[in-house]
Protein backbone atom coordinates (compact mmCIF):
# COMPACT_ATOMS: atom_id res chain seq x y z
CA UNK A 1 0.00 0.00 0.00
CA UNK A 2 0.92 3.50 -0.96
CA UNK A 3 1.66 5.76 2.29
CA UNK A 4 -0.48 8.63 1.79
CA UNK A 5 0.51 12.30 2.46
CA UNK A 6 -1.82 14.55 3.84
CA UNK A 7 -1.14 18.03 3.44
CA UNK A 8 -2.12 20.55 6.14
CA UNK A 9 -4.85 22.92 5.15
CA UNK A 10 -4.09 26.17 4.94
CA UNK A 11 -6.59 28.96 6.33
CA UNK A 12 -6.54 32.21 4.13
CA UNK A 13 -7.51 34.64 6.59
CA UNK A 14 -9.38 37.73 4.48
CA UNK A 15 -7.56 41.26 5.48
CA UNK A 16 -9.88 43.63 7.17
CA UNK A 17 -10.65 46.65 5.16
CA UNK A 18 -10.85 49.83 7.27
CA UNK A 19 -11.71 52.05 4.08
CA UNK A 20 -15.19 52.29 5.41
CA UNK A 21 -14.38 53.81 8.64
CA UNK A 22 -12.52 56.81 7.23
CA UNK A 23 -14.80 57.09 4.42
CA UNK A 24 -17.60 57.20 6.78
CA UNK A 25 -15.36 59.94 8.93
CA UNK A 26 -14.64 62.22 6.03
CA UNK A 27 -18.15 62.02 4.57
CA UNK A 28 -19.27 62.99 8.15
CA UNK A 29 -16.72 65.54 7.90
CA UNK A 30 -17.21 66.83 5.04
CA UNK A 31 -21.32 67.18 6.22
CA UNK A 32 -20.46 68.73 9.22
CA UNK A 33 -17.84 71.79 7.22
CA UNK A 34 -20.85 72.23 4.26
CA UNK A 35 -23.13 72.79 7.27
CA UNK A 36 -20.91 74.89 9.13
CA UNK A 37 -20.34 77.04 6.03
CA UNK A 38 -24.23 77.31 5.48
CA UNK A 39 -24.91 78.64 8.57
CA UNK A 40 -22.08 81.23 8.60
CA UNK A 41 -23.98 82.30 5.11
CA UNK A 42 -27.18 82.53 6.37
CA UNK A 43 -25.81 84.39 8.95
CA UNK A 44 -24.50 86.57 6.61
CA UNK A 45 -27.66 87.32 4.93
CA UNK A 46 -30.08 86.92 8.04
CA UNK A 47 -28.42 89.50 10.23
CA UNK A 48 -28.95 92.50 8.40
CA UNK A 49 -32.28 91.44 7.48
CA UNK A 50 -33.36 90.94 10.82
CA UNK A 51 -32.23 94.08 11.30
CA UNK A 52 -33.92 96.10 8.65
CA UNK A 53 -37.22 94.09 9.93
CA UNK A 54 -36.41 95.67 13.75
CA UNK A 55 -35.76 99.01 12.45
CA UNK A 56 -39.07 99.19 10.03
CA UNK A 57 -41.01 97.99 13.12
CA UNK A 58 -39.94 100.59 15.43
CA UNK A 59 -42.44 102.96 16.32
CA UNK A 60 -41.98 106.84 15.92
CA UNK A 61 -41.08 107.79 19.38
CA UNK A 62 -38.61 104.43 19.78
CA UNK A 63 -40.27 102.91 22.89
CA UNK A 64 -41.31 99.99 20.77
CA UNK A 65 -42.22 98.48 18.06
CA UNK A 66 -45.62 98.65 15.76
CA UNK A 67 -46.95 98.40 11.68
CA UNK A 68 -47.02 102.02 11.20
CA UNK A 69 -44.54 102.38 8.74
CA UNK A 70 -45.66 99.62 6.84
CA UNK A 71 -49.51 100.73 7.20
CA UNK A 72 -48.21 103.94 5.98
CA UNK A 73 -46.93 102.52 2.55
CA UNK A 74 -50.64 102.27 1.42
CA UNK A 75 -52.24 105.02 3.06
CA UNK A 76 -54.14 107.26 0.94
CA UNK A 77 -53.12 110.38 2.72
CA UNK A 78 -49.18 109.70 2.15
CA UNK A 79 -49.84 109.39 -2.05
CA UNK A 80 -48.03 112.65 -2.84
CA UNK A 81 -45.15 111.71 -0.47
CA UNK A 82 -45.00 108.50 -2.25
CA UNK A 83 -45.58 109.25 -5.25
CA UNK A 84 -41.98 109.42 -6.45
CA UNK A 85 -41.62 105.96 -5.26
CA UNK A 86 -44.53 104.29 -7.06
CA UNK A 87 -43.00 105.87 -10.34
CA UNK A 88 -39.77 104.28 -9.81
CA UNK A 89 -41.50 100.69 -8.74
CA UNK A 90 -43.56 100.85 -11.79
CA UNK A 91 -40.70 101.80 -14.00
CA UNK A 92 -38.46 99.11 -12.43
CA UNK A 93 -41.05 96.14 -13.07
CA UNK A 94 -41.32 97.66 -17.04
CA UNK A 95 -37.43 97.65 -17.29
CA UNK A 96 -37.34 94.32 -15.58
CA UNK A 97 -40.21 93.02 -18.08
CA UNK A 98 -38.68 94.10 -21.43
CA UNK A 99 -34.88 93.64 -19.91
CA UNK A 100 -35.70 89.94 -19.62
CA UNK A 101 -37.84 89.54 -23.12
CA UNK A 102 -34.57 91.63 -24.82
CA UNK A 103 -32.15 89.62 -23.66
CA UNK A 104 -33.88 86.04 -24.60
CA UNK A 105 -34.99 87.49 -27.30
CA UNK A 106 -31.16 88.76 -29.02
CA UNK A 107 -29.88 86.18 -27.28
CA UNK A 108 -30.82 82.44 -27.33
CA UNK A 109 -31.22 82.89 -30.71
CA UNK A 110 -27.85 84.02 -31.94
CA UNK A 111 -26.32 81.38 -28.91
CA UNK A 112 -28.40 78.38 -30.56
CA UNK A 113 -27.52 79.46 -34.32
CA UNK A 114 -23.24 79.62 -32.84
CA UNK A 115 -23.87 76.59 -31.16
CA UNK A 116 -25.48 74.64 -34.10
CA UNK A 117 -24.27 76.25 -37.12
CA UNK A 118 -21.18 77.85 -36.39
CA UNK A 119 -19.16 76.43 -33.60
CA UNK A 120 -15.76 78.24 -34.32
CA UNK A 121 -17.60 81.38 -33.52
CA UNK A 122 -18.26 80.08 -29.84
CA UNK A 123 -15.43 81.89 -28.08
CA UNK A 124 -15.65 85.24 -29.80
CA UNK A 125 -19.47 85.53 -28.72
CA UNK A 126 -18.37 84.59 -25.66
CA UNK A 127 -16.14 86.99 -25.52
CA UNK A 128 -17.97 89.72 -26.85
CA UNK A 129 -20.63 88.53 -24.11
CA UNK A 130 -18.59 88.77 -21.55
CA UNK A 131 -16.94 92.19 -21.93
CA UNK A 132 -19.27 94.04 -19.81
CA UNK A 133 -18.32 92.54 -16.79
CA UNK A 134 -15.19 94.66 -17.39
CA UNK A 135 -16.49 97.72 -17.92
CA UNK A 136 -17.48 99.90 -14.70
CA UNK A 137 -21.23 101.39 -15.18
CA UNK A 138 -19.94 104.81 -14.61
CA UNK A 139 -17.74 104.35 -17.88
CA UNK A 140 -20.34 102.65 -19.91
CA UNK A 141 -22.29 105.82 -18.66
CA UNK A 142 -20.27 107.71 -20.43
CA UNK A 143 -19.91 105.86 -23.63
CA UNK A 144 -23.99 105.38 -23.62
CA UNK A 145 -24.48 109.05 -22.82
CA UNK A 146 -24.36 109.96 -26.37
CA UNK A 147 -26.51 107.08 -27.54
CA UNK A 148 -29.34 108.46 -25.20
CA UNK A 149 -28.97 111.40 -26.57
CA UNK A 150 -30.06 110.44 -29.79
CA UNK A 151 -32.20 107.51 -28.77
CA UNK A 152 -34.09 110.39 -26.62
CA UNK A 153 -34.82 112.58 -29.87
CA UNK A 154 -35.73 109.43 -31.67
CA UNK A 155 -38.01 106.91 -28.58
CA UNK A 156 -38.58 109.88 -26.29
CA UNK A 157 -36.98 109.62 -22.93
CA UNK A 158 -38.96 107.64 -21.13
CA UNK A 159 -37.90 105.53 -18.56
CA UNK A 160 -38.23 101.94 -20.51
CA UNK A 161 -35.22 103.38 -22.47
CA UNK A 162 -32.81 102.18 -19.85
CA UNK A 163 -33.34 98.36 -20.73
CA UNK A 164 -31.08 99.17 -23.85
CA UNK A 165 -28.40 99.68 -21.04
CA UNK A 166 -29.23 96.99 -19.02
CA UNK A 167 -29.20 94.60 -21.55
CA UNK A 168 -25.92 95.41 -21.74
CA UNK A 169 -25.09 95.29 -18.50
CA UNK A 170 -26.73 91.88 -17.60
CA UNK A 171 -25.35 90.11 -20.78
CA UNK A 172 -22.78 88.21 -18.88
CA UNK A 173 -24.37 86.88 -16.16
CA UNK A 174 -27.43 85.56 -18.79
CA UNK A 175 -24.88 84.42 -21.38
CA UNK A 176 -23.19 82.46 -18.37
CA UNK A 177 -26.77 81.14 -17.16
CA UNK A 178 -27.81 79.47 -20.62
CA UNK A 179 -24.52 78.65 -21.88
CA UNK A 180 -24.17 76.48 -18.96
CA UNK A 181 -27.31 74.68 -19.90
CA UNK A 182 -26.94 74.94 -23.52
CA UNK A 183 -23.17 72.54 -22.74
CA UNK A 184 -25.32 70.16 -20.96
CA UNK A 185 -27.84 69.13 -23.59
CA UNK A 186 -27.26 67.31 -27.05
CA UNK A 187 -28.73 70.15 -28.93
CA UNK A 188 -27.80 68.98 -32.34
CA UNK A 189 -29.08 65.50 -31.59
CA UNK A 190 -32.50 67.06 -30.30
CA UNK A 191 -32.85 69.69 -33.66
CA UNK A 192 -31.54 66.67 -35.97
CA UNK A 193 -34.21 64.52 -35.05
CA UNK A 194 -36.93 67.41 -34.74
CA UNK A 195 -36.33 68.56 -38.49
CA UNK A 196 -36.17 64.89 -39.97
CA UNK A 197 -39.40 64.35 -38.43
CA UNK A 198 -40.28 67.62 -41.09
CA UNK A 199 -40.20 70.25 -38.15
CA UNK A 200 -39.90 73.48 -39.14
CA UNK A 201 -36.98 75.55 -37.17
CA UNK A 202 -39.57 77.99 -35.40
CA UNK A 203 -41.49 74.97 -34.67
CA UNK A 204 -38.20 73.62 -33.49
CA UNK A 205 -37.22 76.23 -31.66
CA UNK A 206 -40.44 76.79 -29.30
CA UNK A 207 -41.18 72.81 -28.94
CA UNK A 208 -37.63 71.44 -28.54
CA UNK A 209 -34.85 73.83 -28.21
CA UNK A 210 -36.56 76.11 -25.59
CA UNK A 211 -38.11 73.19 -23.45
CA UNK A 212 -34.22 71.94 -23.44
CA UNK A 213 -33.17 75.35 -22.60
CA UNK A 214 -35.88 75.63 -19.55
CA UNK A 215 -34.02 75.85 -16.35
CA UNK A 216 -30.84 78.42 -17.85
CA UNK A 217 -33.48 80.65 -19.71
CA UNK A 218 -35.17 80.87 -16.15
CA UNK A 219 -31.94 81.60 -14.52
CA UNK A 220 -31.05 84.25 -17.01
CA UNK A 221 -34.64 85.87 -16.66
CA UNK A 222 -34.32 85.70 -12.87
CA UNK A 223 -30.83 87.24 -13.32
CA UNK A 224 -31.59 90.20 -15.05
CA UNK A 225 -34.85 91.10 -13.08
CA UNK A 226 -32.57 90.86 -9.83
CA UNK A 227 -30.19 93.19 -11.46
CA UNK A 228 -32.48 95.67 -12.94
CA UNK A 229 -34.55 95.94 -9.57
CA UNK A 230 -31.04 96.86 -7.99
CA UNK A 231 -29.25 98.86 -10.35
CA UNK A 232 -28.60 102.66 -9.76
CA UNK A 233 -25.50 104.01 -11.03
CA UNK A 234 -26.55 104.07 -14.85
CA UNK A 235 -30.67 105.41 -13.92
CA UNK A 236 -28.95 108.18 -11.89
CA UNK A 237 -26.41 109.89 -14.33
CA UNK A 238 -28.78 109.50 -17.20
CA UNK A 239 -31.66 111.07 -15.08
CA UNK A 240 -33.76 108.83 -15.13
CA UNK A 241 -35.90 107.30 -12.24
CA UNK A 242 -36.33 103.74 -11.40
CA UNK A 243 -36.53 101.53 -7.92
CA UNK A 244 -33.33 102.72 -6.10
CA UNK A 245 -33.06 106.35 -7.31
CA UNK A 246 -36.63 106.87 -5.39
CA UNK A 247 -35.61 104.76 -2.56
CA UNK A 248 -32.76 107.28 -2.22
CA UNK A 249 -34.92 110.36 -2.65
CA UNK A 250 -37.61 108.68 -0.61
CA UNK A 251 -34.66 108.09 2.28
CA UNK A 252 -33.84 111.97 2.85
CA UNK A 253 -37.81 112.86 3.99
CA UNK A 254 -38.53 108.96 5.56
CA UNK A 255 -35.99 106.25 6.05
CA UNK A 256 -38.40 103.77 7.05
CA UNK A 257 -39.88 103.92 4.34
CA UNK A 258 -37.28 103.07 2.25
CA UNK A 259 -36.21 100.42 4.28
CA UNK A 260 -39.86 98.85 3.96
CA UNK A 261 -39.31 98.73 0.58
CA UNK A 262 -36.13 97.18 0.13
CA UNK A 263 -37.83 94.39 2.30
CA UNK A 264 -40.64 94.11 -0.07
CA UNK A 265 -38.23 93.70 -2.90
CA UNK A 266 -36.27 91.52 -0.98
CA UNK A 267 -39.50 89.26 -0.57
CA UNK A 268 -40.41 89.43 -4.52
CA UNK A 269 -37.03 88.45 -5.32
CA UNK A 270 -37.19 85.35 -2.68
CA UNK A 271 -40.82 84.25 -4.25
CA UNK A 272 -39.65 85.06 -8.02
CA UNK A 273 -37.10 82.28 -7.56
CA UNK A 274 -39.59 79.92 -5.83
CA UNK A 275 -41.69 80.58 -8.60
CA UNK A 276 -38.82 79.91 -11.11
CA UNK A 277 -37.46 76.70 -9.37
CA UNK A 278 -40.76 75.04 -9.64
CA UNK A 279 -41.62 76.14 -13.28
CA UNK A 280 -38.30 74.69 -13.79
CA UNK A 281 -39.07 71.69 -12.39
CA UNK A 282 -42.58 71.39 -13.86
CA UNK A 283 -41.01 71.81 -17.14
CA UNK A 284 -38.21 68.87 -16.55
CA UNK A 285 -41.75 66.23 -16.52
CA UNK A 286 -43.31 68.06 -19.63
CA UNK A 287 -43.70 64.92 -21.99
CA UNK A 288 -41.58 64.66 -25.47
CA UNK A 289 -43.36 66.31 -28.13
CA UNK A 290 -44.97 63.84 -30.71
CA UNK A 291 -44.21 63.31 -34.31
CA UNK A 292 -47.65 64.56 -35.11
CA UNK A 293 -46.79 68.20 -32.95
CA UNK A 294 -43.35 68.32 -34.63
CA UNK A 295 -44.88 68.39 -38.41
Amino acid sequence: MSARTTEPTRTTRTPRTTSAPRSTSAGGAGTVARRAALVVVGALFAVPIAAMVAFSLRSADGTGHDLNHWLAIVDPENERMYRNLVEGVTNSLLLAVVSALLVLVLLVPAMVLVHLRHPRLVRPLEFVCLVPITVPAIVLVVGLAPVYSVVSRVAGSGAWTLALAYGVTVLPYAYRAVQSDLAATDLRTLTEAARTLGSSWPRTMALVVVPSLRRGLLAAAFITVAVVLGEFTIASLLNRVNLQTALVQVSRSDPYAAVVLALISLAFAFVLLLVIGRVGALGAARPIPTRKALS
